[in-house]
């Protein structure tokens, strides 16, 4: 089987859940001896790719060219999307050297060139469908999305909440169209790496954009910060405070409690490992990538009984009501104060975690691919 692998998430993804969705599959399917994976493009700035053994060496090169003409102060972003795009069209999908195409995001540029061949898409999250007052650019990004899901050969969506929610939302959708496939995870904790964090700390892992639900976090939690001025609430990653983030932090007077801290890859674990808890406060996720991570650190989670947490955390997750800043204040209260509560959760997060792994996510993969082979 010859799969052409695109560009798009990776265009942009320095990090993100969907390049490291594609990066993880992708690295054991192409342990395959029937798998041929092809990537005619050459240019990314992706950590999770660039570690991988899909970089190959053609990459490596054009790749060193790039970046010096990046770090001469000449913008590649928009030449390098072009450059990826045109390299996949002519190299990859002329000639019809392939039996599948996997586009890895929503841009629908390659539908005039893979003739009758088949595709399959992965829908990781309705999130422009649900809040479309979040994004500037909701309308195109759905739009594309549908055109994508209709004439998509097979679909694979992240749970069964993103499933339930493309039925929803478009019901001439045929449900045995739809495959669910959940992510796995490779986090681990390197016990080598010393990270400079506080003793005592609540954290948060990730992008702030609004729907993640931060301000609504922050103000939750403010007093537990006032009442013990050695307890930190760090936000890992997600890059500085904006303006209104920082307006909420000096209003409360927590500017020394609340803080954002970046990090490299390989210390991520340490940010689970080391917190009291996780906490993820999203209105809504197409699975969570997280709330993995946490688990398989041995960090409790708190987070909302909605969309897909439930099917990701299952018994093993702390959920506090989303309407209410009093509920999720006192259910992160409970973990601070009881060491065996937290444990039992710890615990808990551990095996659940173990359900979820990358070797069996790209055998399911595998299996949705021969069977569009097969439409």
């Amino acid at each position: 089987m010859k799969i052409i692998l695109d560009s798009q998430a990776f265009n942009y993804q320095k990090y993100g859940g969907v390049s490291r969705y594609y990066t993880e599959i992708f690295s054991v399917l192409s342990r395959n001896p029937d798998v041929e994976v092809i990537i005619p493009w050459f240019y990314t700035k992706n950590i999770y790719y660039k570690e991988s053994v899909l970089y190959n060496s053609r990459q490596k090169k054009h790749n060193s060219f790039l970046e010096l003409l990046s770090k001469l102060g000449i913008s590649i972003r928009k030449k390098s999307k072009k450059l990826n795009y045109a390299r996949t069209i002519n190299e990859g999908l002329s000639g019809s050297n392939f039996d599948l195409f996997i586009p890895t995001y929503y841009d629908p540029y390659f539908l005039n060139y893979i003739d009758n061949k088949p595709f399959v898409l992965t829908v990781y999250d309705m999130i422009h469908e649900l809040f479309p007052q979040y994004f500037s650019d909701a309308d195109k990004m759905a739009t594309n999305k549908l055109l994508l899901i209709e004439k998509a050969t097979k679909i694979i969506a992240v749970s069964q909440n993103t499933k339930n929610d493309i039925l929803r939302l478009y019901p001439h959708i045929e449900e045995e169209k739809i495959e669910v496939v959940y992510h796995g995870t490779s986090i681990n904790v390197n016990e080598n790496i010393a990270v400079d964090l506080p003793s005592n700390y609540i954290l948060f892992v990730g992008s702030r954009a609004d729907y993640k639900n931060f301000i609504f976090l922050a103000d939750a939690i403010k007093e537990l910060l006032k009442k013990n001025s050695n307890l930190y609430l760090v936000c890992a990653g997600g890059g500085n405070f904006n303006k209104a983030e920082n307006d909420l932090i000096k209003e409360i007077g927590l500017e020394n409690q609340i803080i954002q801290k970046d990090f490299e890859e390989e210390e991520l674990g340490s940010f689970y490992k080391n917190a009291k808890c996780f906490v993820f406060p999203s209105l809504y996720e197409g699975f969570g990538i997280p709330v993995l991570e946490a688990m398989a650190c041995g960090c409790p989670v708190v987070l909302g009984n909605h969309s897909s947490f439930p099917e990701v955390a299952g018994n093993a997750g702390v959920y506090f009501d989303v309407n209410s800043k009093e509920d999720l204040k006192n259910k992160i209260n409970d973990l601070l104060e009881n060491d065996a509560l937290r444990a039992n959760f710890a615990v808990k997060g551990l095996e659940q975690s173990k359900k979820f792994n990358w070797e069996n996510a790209a055998l399911q993969c595998l299996a949705v691919y021969q069977k569009a082979l097969k439409k």
